[in-house]
C-alpha cells in the first residue's frame, strides 16, 4: 500500500484544455486532488462547484502576487512598504481557501527588491509571516512557505529549505510548515534526501517535477526511487502537487505514477 496522494496542479497540466475543463480531466486521469497558484480570476463559490461536481479537494492555493515583470510578480511578503497590500493578500487567500474547502495557504515570499538590503527584507518577510500565522490560527488552514530556486527567480527572499523551516518554526506550530518542492531544491541545492530528512518535520506540502527541463518524473536527473523512499519512509501522508510541463499530453505522459507505486511505505 502506497502513501502517495497526488494532486494536479491545474496551471501546468492539462494546459490542452481550457482551465473549467481541467477539473474533470483531472479526475478522469485519476487525480483526487488539485492545486493552482491563482483562484482569484473566478468566484470562489464558481471553483467550489467545479471542484465538488469532478469529485476533486482542492489542497493549496497561493496569496495574490502581481503581474509577470513587476516588483511583486514572485510576492509581496518580503517588500517594504507593502504591508497593507500584504495583509490584504493574505486575508483574501484565507477567504479563498475557505471557500474552496482548502486547508493550505502558500504565502508566496518574493523577490528582494532593487535598493534594499536583503537583511531588511528577509526581516520585512519573517514578521508578515508572524501576522500571516496568527491571522490563520483558528481557521483551520496552514501556512505554507516555499524556497524557490535562484536560477528561475534570481533574488527570492529565501535562500534555503533550512532557512524556510526555520522560519516556519519561528512563526508558530501547527500554523505554518514547509512547501518543499523537489525541482528548486535540486537546482539550488541538491542532496535531495539529505536535505528532505533534515526538514520533514516540517514539511506539510510537496511539489515535485524534474530536473533540468521541469518536465515529469523520469525526464530528467533526479533518481525518485531514492526520494520517493525516503519521503515514504519519513511518514508522510500529505499531499504530492504535480508541476511540472509534460513533454507531451498530459494524460499520456502519467505512466510515471505507476512506475513510483513500486515505492512502499
Amino acid at each position: 500500500m502506497t502513501p502517495w496522494r497526488w494532486a494536479a496542479n491545474l496551471k501546468w497540466l492539462f494546459t490542452e484544455l481550457e482551465f473549467e475543463a481541467r477539473f474533470d480531466a483531472a479526475a478522469a486521469a485519476g487525480f483526487t486532488g488539485v492545486e493552482f497558484p491563482s483562484p482569484y480570476g473566478h468566484t470562489a463559490a464558481a471553483l467550489r462547484k467545479r471542484l465538488c461536481d469532478a469529485g476533486l479537494t482542492q489542497v493549496l492555493i497561493n496569496t495574490p502576487m502581481g503581474e509577470p515583470g513587476t516588483p511583486t510578480r514572485s510576492g509581496l511578503a518580503c517588500v517594504p512598504g507593502l504591508r497593507s497590500e500584504f495583509r490584504a493578500g493574505v486575508e483574501r487567500g484565507l477567504e479563498y481557501a475557505t471557500g474552496l474547502g482548502c486547508g493550505l495557504l502558500h504565502v508566496v515570499g518574493g523577490i528582494v527588491p532593487a535598493g534594499v538590503s536583503r537583511d531588511r527584507a528577509f526581516a520585512r518577510y519573517v514578521a508578515n509571516i508572524a501576522w500571516a500565522a496568527e491571522r490563520a490560527r483558528g481557521t483551520g488552514i496552514r501556512i505554507v512557505l516555499e524556497a524557490q530556486n535562484k536560477r528561475d527567480c534570481p533574488g527570492f527572499v529565501l535562500e534555503s529549505q533550512e532557512q524556510a523551516a526555520a522560519v516556519a518554526e519561528a512563526a508558530g506550530d501547527e500554523e505554518v510548515g514547509l512547501l518543499l518542492d523537489f525541482y528548486h531544491l535540486q537546482i539550488d541545492e541538491g542532496d535531495l534526501v539529505n536535505t528532505y530528512r533534515r526538514v520533514q518535520d516540517r514539511v506539510r506540502h510537496l511539489q515535485l517535477a524534474d530536473s533540468p527541463g521541469r518536465h515529469e518524473p523520469g525526464t530528467g536527473e533526479i533518481g525518485w526511487h531514492a526520494v520517493l523512499r525516503a519521503v515514504a519512509d519519513s511518514g508522510y501522508r500529505g499531499w504530492i502537487g504535480c508541476e511540472y510541463a509534460p513533454v507531451g499530453e498530459t494524460a499520456a505522459g502519467l505512466g510515471w505514477m505507476r512506475r513510483v507505486e513500486e515505492v512502499t511505505v
